[in-house]
């Protein structure tokens, strides 16, 4: 498998439709938490990677960092050129590979719901640690990793108990699944999504010299309409993470 194949240009356009919507994950939950962490100012240098149509680039541009967005999909990068302020950089390049930017010019690295979608997570932390400057921070948002795990992870409920739980069948086994972009829609465009678990993470960047200085875990901003099942699944969305937040420094 290349690179290109883990692309989401051909889900350019659903995509960029999916973030300009008003009860997403990235506006209710995710945006909120990063800019808290990542404390955007004047001058902070930032790679947003696999940045996409630039959703994350353009809110800490508008905080007043010096952003740099790049990503493998040239419909991506497109999209986010058209959306977005001409302050904002744009390059089109693999998480892996990034040649355009030069060794230890950023002070922070973003990779928000992406390193999940990457083949290469050795090469892409290498590549980093590379741009990132003497006591830079690598700031990670995934997909948890112990409760969703792609065609391997379901909710179920549990009638007896009038419970919502969430049922995990394999875990520490590397997996990658294809993913449909648009489900019941026969011959749609997919996605590829690796599972890995938390110690692999954990393993690789110290690997590559990033030491873990806090982590997070994010739940779910919705709430179930009225219903029989309404208490046991708000409670469930209280105690089950969708996300993982992980912020490492380099050593």
């Amino acid at each position: 498998m290349n690179n290109k194949q883990t692309s989401w240009g051909k889900v350019a356009g659903w995509y960029d439709e999916l973030l300009g919507g008003t009860d997403t994950y990235q506006e209710k939950v995710i945006l909120p938490n990063l800019i808290r962490l990542l404390q955007p100012k004047q001058g902070l240098r930032v790679l947003d990677l696999a940045c996409g149509q630039g959703y994350f680039s353009r809110a800490f541009a508008g905080k007043g960092a010096l952003v740099t967005g790049a990503d493998i999909s040239p419909e991506l990068i497109k999209k986010a050129r058209e959306h977005s302020p001409k302050e904002i950089t744009y390059v089109v390049a693999s998480a892996d590979t990034l040649t355009t930017l030069k060794e230890k010019s950023f002070d922070v690295v973003t990779v928000v719901l992406a390193l999940q979608n990457i083949q290469h997570l050795d090469g892409t932390l290498a590549e980093c640690r590379r741009v990132l400057d003497k006591g830079g921070r690598l700031l990670l948002v995934l997909n948890h990793p112990a409760f969703r795990i792609p065609k391997k992870s379901e909710w179920g409920f549990d009638e007896a108990k009038h419970t919502q739980y969430r049922r995990v069948d394999a875990y520490l086994s590397e997996s990658q699944a294809d993913i449909e972009m648009a489900p019941g829609k026969k011959g749609g465009p997919t996605t590829i999504s690796f599972h890995r678990p938390l110690q692999l993470y954990v393993k690789a960047l110290a690997k590559n010299g990033f030491v873990i200085t806090r982590l997070e875990e994010w739940i779910s901003h919705r709430k179930s309409e009225s219903g029989p099942r309404a208490v046991a699944e708000d409670r469930a969305r209280k105690e089950i993470p969708l996300f993982l937040f992980l912020e490492t420094v380099v050593l």
